[in-house]
């Protein structure tokens, strides 16, 4: 069962029920979810994380203008999303494979980063947002 198959089973399920906030987060992910295969991308993973970084970046801009029951309505879309994706990594997790990136690629200063994050980010797969790889990756390595 896809990814999409599964959000268009939660979506009849929401409908049933009348959850009106959960039906229109899960139609646009479904909406967006077909559209990319429709294109050829077959990454639902990418997608939904995509999405997920919209509804943030979006509620911290309602944040900062002062319109909090927008910013509360966007966190929740993005928690509905986020329901699909896998675990975040904890920080030893996260650590663990970025150091074993530094040691592989013999990485020794700041300059060779792109070498540690080709290393590090397909172990990571999604499972970590990448400014927080790169922060990580840049304390190391200055280290």
């Amino acid at each position: 069962m896809t990814l999409a198959d599964t959000v268009k089973a939660d979506l009849t399920t929401a409908m049933k029920a009348g959850e009106k906030d959960r039906v229109g987060t899960l139609r646009l992910v479904l909406s967006e979810l077909q559209k990319a295969a429709k294109d050829g991308n077959d990454d639902e993973q990418a997608i939904l994380r995509r999405e997920r970084k919209r509804r943030v970046e979006a509620a911290t801009a309602f944040r900062d203008n002062g319109r909090a029951e927008l910013a509360d309505a966007e966190e929740a879309e993005a928690r509905i999303i986020e329901g699909y994706l896998p675990a975040e990594l904890g920080d030893d997790e996260l650590r663990a494979i970025v150091q074993a990136a530094v040691e592989q690629s013999g990485a020794t200063s700041p300059k060779d980063m792109g070498l540690v994050m080709k290393a590090a980010l397909p172990q990571i797969a999604g499972r970590a947002d990448g400014k927080r790889v790169s922060a990580l990756v840049t304390h190391i390595l200055r280290s």
